[in-house]
């Protein structure tokens, strides 16, 4: 969306208050992430945006609350989302042919966070019918882009200055299957096709990976981090969820990705309170995660979405139960972080810089990324966004590792 502005001749500007237009792509994979939206919104309204068009999932499944809301020009569904920037341009006349005879490169969005990375989306809608997801209604039918239009994406990216590619979809693993295709395709055509630095793989469901799809990492520029979500580690609660795996199936597919890349880490989501979720199914889902040492993970408090499955089976969770469970789901895996972090301890690792801020007139604060997704702190003497150090691990006491850069550029 960015760059289709820019193409028009319009500018991002890097604060609301500097806005004539701002774009909120709403959430709704929860009851918090659903008020996170509105509440952007109306943050957006009291800092002076005269037009706020609102997106995304929790406004496709409520329409009408979301035109309600203070300063919206339109709300746009979904189906609608990839025609936004071409249909404010036309109604409002200011699309000039000038502006779009050259295609932009993809430049990192103004602001105080500024990504090195850049998000590549290759697929969106999901077939899937796990019962407390609204995202499917949200989203429709799974559907992948074409991989030229992949390509050509990356190759903007890369040409604004971009050091890591993010590939993403609601359901990225299905890329591909309504033509007979297979992720590790994209994935392959992508290293072959381009001269990307790095690039990483979003959350990728476990039933859609075998062994041999770790053979992608023999080469070295495909970071060793992979998100697994596996929601429960009890097999009779993945059935009610309607998941398409089990502890077994899923531990079986981690030692086989460990036995790829020995350093990967691994990462998943876990859902607690799920309804009907008892003692003996919680301290399964417990067990599994000790037993995993996941690298991290994501623990969410189970939120009735309506319109799913979960929000209309019987035995409820209360919610002062889920809060417990999840209290102690993040503190089993705040351990396994911890224990993965400290192995890499005196280490040598790359790290891509994503923030910089300024200690004193005698040096920066540096904050980046591994290539396994650890967040690495250093100091430097000069600013080196968007660059990549060798950075020497010195210590694992915090959630942010601490090194020495030892090698520059």
């Amino acid at each position: 969306m960015a760059r289709g502005f820019r193409a028009a001749g319009h500018e991002i500007v890097a604060s609301a208050e500097g806005a004539d237009l701002a774009v909120v792509n709403t959430c709704a994979v929860t009851a918090d992430a659903a008020a996170d939206s509105r509440q952007m919104i109306r943050h957006l309204a009291r800092a002076g945006v005269p037009q706020i068009v609102p997106t995304g999932c929790w406004t496709t499944l409520q329409m009408k609350e979301a035109a309600s809301l203070p300063n919206v020009l339109h709300a746009v569904s979904n189906q609608e989302k990839e025609n936004l920037v071409a249909q404010f341009n036309s109604e409002f006349r200011i699309l000039n042919s000038e502006f779009d005879l050259e295609p932009l490169s993809r430049q990192p969005l103004p602001g105080l966070h500024r990504r090195t990375r850049a998000f590549i989306k290759v697929q969106d809608g999901c077939d899937n019918a796990c019962t407390f997801c609204i995202t499917t209604v949200a989203r429709g039918e799974s559907r992948s882009r074409p991989l030229e239009d992949v390509i050509r994406d990356i190759q903007f990216a890369l040409a604004g200055g971009t050091k890591e590619i993010m590939l993403t979809g609601v359901h990225l693993g299905s890329w591909g299957q309504e033509w007979g295709r297979h992720l590790r395709e994209l994935v392959a055509a992508i290293l072959r096709e381009t001269n990307a630095p790095r690039l990483r793989l979003s959350s990728l469901e476990p039933w859609d990976l075998d062994a041999d799809f770790f053979q992608l990492w023999e080469n070295p520029r495909l970071m060793p981090h992979l998100h697994l979500p596996l929601q429960s580690g009890s097999e009779s609660t993945l059935r009610r969820m309607a998941r398409k795996t089990t502890p077994a199936s899923f531990r079986e597919l981690v030692a086989a990705a460990r036995t790829v890349i020995p350093s990967v880490a691994i990462t998943t989501d876990v859902i607690a309170g799920f309804p009907g979720e008892t003692e003996t199914e919680f301290t399964e889902t417990l067990d599994f995660v000790r037993e995993m040492d996941f690298a991290g993970g994501h623990v969410f408090t189970y939120s009735p979405r309506p319109g799913t499955g979960a929000a209309k089976m019987k035995g409820q969770t209360r919610p002062e139960v889920r809060k417990k469970r999840n209290a102690i789901l993040r503190e089993a895996f705040e351990e396994s972080s911890k224990a993965y972090r400290q192995k890499f301890v005196g280490r040598r690792m790359a790290v891509l810089w994503e923030s910089v801020t300024e200690l004193d007139e005698w040096g920066w604060q540096m904050e980046g990324w591994t290539e396994n997704y650890l967040r690495v702190s250093a100091a430097a003497s000069s600013p080196r966004w968007n660059e990549v150090d060798e950075v020497e691990l010195t210590d694992a006491s915090g959630d942010i590792l601490r090194g020495v850069i030892r090698d520059s550029g």
